[in-house]
């Protein structure tokens, strides 16, 4: 059954659905759901309430779902899981993303879903103390609860401190379930080594936010992780989509070029960055990889930049950008010239977004060729 998109409030019924299967929630406007709702859904396996702001908690009825296999609670307004979730031990995915207001996750309930191959987890950064909540104390609880789960295969997590970074990277089976990573509100450190994460085999998304300390981000041989045979195609080739937010005081993120695959790019409000690639720590890079001339982006689709006060530069050279699609740049006032040329993009409709009054700065050759150059003002 799917009732997604209906504006449906609330859920004050007892529906006799003893042979529901799978129940689709999501978007509506959805605040309450009674108590009663799931008594009488006892095969309900899927169950979908992603997308209701609005909705504060879940019933303590909800633990009549012992079929239950995946729960997904992104993107809602819950402010605490019951501690009655502990009888879902069929749940393989738990989906737990963009819940902002959730401020406490029972100690030793995560631990009981022994049956867990996807989990999901992206909340407020603040930390809520409090002995019974794995989500006090920088997600050390966490990770400690999720080492048992045998059977996990999929992993996203928030990580805010460099205590936790380790946690997580010394336990072998977190480096091949990690598909995404933020690292948020780093506080005690003002460097950054890149290399320390090369080792998550399928790490494909990484979010950098709210470090306001780290001003550094190092490509330097952890030689206890790289091997001597390690080459350029080993560093990051499952990373494509990094987006790196209010880092007030990083200067630049040349540790990309070590990304072959990367596809989404995004860099929002870090005050002091000046450059994307730097010329100057290209032989750093160069001795990482042991390659003297990188081509970075090569599999890049959509740049977006905003909000960079001191950029005045992508790259020092132009660049093919073979698959590139979007260009957006939002109050960039040092930008004046971006890494193309005639060559670049060709064969794509490549559309380049940007203010008014920023566009008629930038320079680059060839710019009456509208098959690449699509600029929409804003």
């Amino acid at each position: 059954m799917s009732v997604m998109e209906n504006k449906i409030a609330v859920l004050k019924e007892t529906p006799n659905c003893p042979n529901l299967r799978t129940l689709f929630l999501s978007r509506n406007k959805l605040k309450a759901i009674s108590g009663g709702f799931f008594q009488c859904m006892p095969h309900l396996s899927v169950l979908d309430l992603s997308t209701n702001y609005e909705l504060r908690a879940l019933p303590k009825g909800i633990s009549e779902l012992i079929s239950l296999e995946c729960l997904d609670l992104s993107w809602t307004g819950i402010e605490e899981l019951p501690i009655e979730l502990k009888s879902l031990t069929k749940l393989k995915l738990l989906d737990l993303s963009c819940m902002f207001n959730l401020r406490k996750i029972p100690q030793h309930l995560i631990s009981c879903f022994s049956k867990l191959q996807i989990f999901r987890i992206l909340t407020y950064s603040k930390d809520y103390p409090n002995e019974d909540n794995v989500l006090s104390g920088g997600n050390e609880k966490l990770i400690e609860e999720l080492k048992g789960l045998q059977r996990l295969d999929t992993l996203r997590i928030q990580i805010k401190s460099m205590f936790c970074l380790e946690r997580l990277l010394s336990f072998n089976l977190f480096r091949c379930w990690t598909q995404a990573l933020e690292l948020g509100d780093f506080r005690e450190s003002e460097v950054l080594n890149v290399l320390c994460l090369e080792n998550l085999e399928r790490l494909q998304t990484l979010h950098i936010s709210n470090c306001k300390s780290i001003k550094e981000i190092k490509m330097e041989k952890l030689h206890s992780l790289v091997s001597s045979s390690t080459n350029y195609t080993s560093y990051f080739h499952t990373l494509s989509q990094v987006r790196i937010f209010c880092c007030d005081n990083l200067r630049d993120i040349t540790w990309l070029i070590l990304a072959p695959n990367l596809r989404t790019l995004s860099v929002i409000a870090c005050g002091k960055m000046e450059e994307i690639l730097s010329e100057g720590k290209l032989g750093e890079v160069a001795g990482v990889i042991g390659i003297s001339d990188p081509k970075p982006f090569l599999k890049l689709e959509t740049l977006s930049l905003q909000l960079l006060l001191k950029l005045k530069s992508i790259y020092w050279d132009a660049l093919p950008f073979p698959c590139l699609k979007l260009i957006h740049i939002l109050k960039c006032k040092e930008l004046k010239k971006l890494p193309l040329d005639s060559n670049s993009a060709k064969g794509n409709q490549l559309r380049i977004e940007g203010s008014k009054g920023w566009w008629s700065t930038v320079e680059w050759e060839n710019k009456a060729t509208q098959d690449v150059f699509l600029p929409s003002f804003k």
